[in-house]
């Protein structure tokens, strides 16, 4: 693996301004004359390096800060204090030949042009990031074939299912073929099979391609399957950073169970540490279930016992 580092920042820090209004008519004149502002620090002095070909989970609750971290390393938003640098840019500035470079897929968000067909929206794209047709037809055909959806690109974008769409979102962010890939939530809303099949995609464009990703998700799946390392943020802050398997080796510690039956109770649930999961399942077998499920402590879970840690061994 190429070890340029291609992502760096230091104490990097945004801070809001939210407006705060009394309740009322009499809240919102007083507003209009002398206005209350509180102070929310989205990011906290986090300072990270990337190099190039990694493949690195970003991880934390809702409102911990991961987007607001993705939208300053895209140059969606200025940061307020500390230093960033993105393939030797300062993104905020936007230039051209750094857009070029760098690709984002939101999964709440679309790209997409919902009227058009695919291969319409794809060649849209061509002429936006300037692909010579060579190029462009290359990539869109090694990109059909990967994702195999060389069914679809005559029909229109809004008759795509959500994980039809979400492989076209990839290709279109592909097409340009970008070092560096950031990825908000992407299997966000997806079913066991898109979600797999989306996994399986990115990890061959990690590996084939050398393409360097940055992921946010909610899934452990998405972690534990695709990120040799995770960066785990909370209340803005970077609590850690280091191997995916180390972290959930040290931090995931209890499994649930589920057990599914044809007779009363039908339905049994057991939380257990992992190190007692084989007796748990022995003793749930001589009831006969039809089915079996174990689930890993969600993220937030793991996110939670993180932070709780450092707190104890700070104080």
């Amino acid at each position: 693996m190429n070890t340029q580092k291609i992502i760096e920042t230091k104490d990097l820090t945004k801070t809001y301004r939210r407006f705060q209004k009394k309740e009322g008519l009499r809240g919102s004149i007083q507003g209009l004359i002398k206005r209350e502002y509180e102070e929310k620090t989205a990011v906290n002095s986090v300072s990270l390096t990337v190099s190039e070909g990694e493949f690195v989970g970003l991880i934390g609750p809702n409102g911990a800060g991961k987007t607001t971290l993705i939208k300053m390393l895209t140059g969606i938003i200025a940061p307020t204090g500390g230093s960033i640098d993105v393939l030797g840019y300062y993104p905020n500035d936007l230039k051209n030949a750094f857009k070029k470079q760098y690709a984002v897929v939101m999964g709440q968000k679309s790209q997409l042009f919902m009227e058009l067909t695919v291969n319409d929206t794809l060649r849209l794209f061509k002429e936006i990031y300037e692909i010579p047709e060579a190029d462009y037809r290359d990539s869109r055909e090694y990109f059909a074939e990967l994702f195999g959806v060389k069914d679809l690109m005559n029909v229109q974008v809004r008759t795509l299912s959500l994980g039809e769409r979400m492989k076209m979102e990839l290709i279109v962010a592909l097409l340009h073929s970008p070092r560096v890939l950031f990825l908000d939530e992407p299997t966000i809303g997806l079913d066991a099979v898109a979600s797999k099949q989306i996994r399986k995609f990115l990890k061959e464009i990690n590996h084939d391609r050398g393409t360097t990703i940055l992921l946010t998700s909610h899934y452990m799946e998405d972690i534990r399957t695709l990120c040799d390392r995770t960066v785990v943020i909370n209340h803005g802050s970077k609590i850690y950073d280091g191997g995916t398997e180390e972290l959930f080796g040290r931090y995931q510690r209890n499994k649930r169970i589920t057990a599914v039956f044809d007779r009363p109770p039908y339905r049994r649930e057991v939380e257990v540490p992992k190190e007692q999961v084989n007796d748990a399942l022995h003793e749930l077998m001589q009831y006969e279930p039809k089915d079996i499920t174990i689930a890993e402590d969600e993220i937030g879970v793991v996110v939670e016992r993180i932070y709780r840690e450092g707190e104890q061994q700070n104080a």
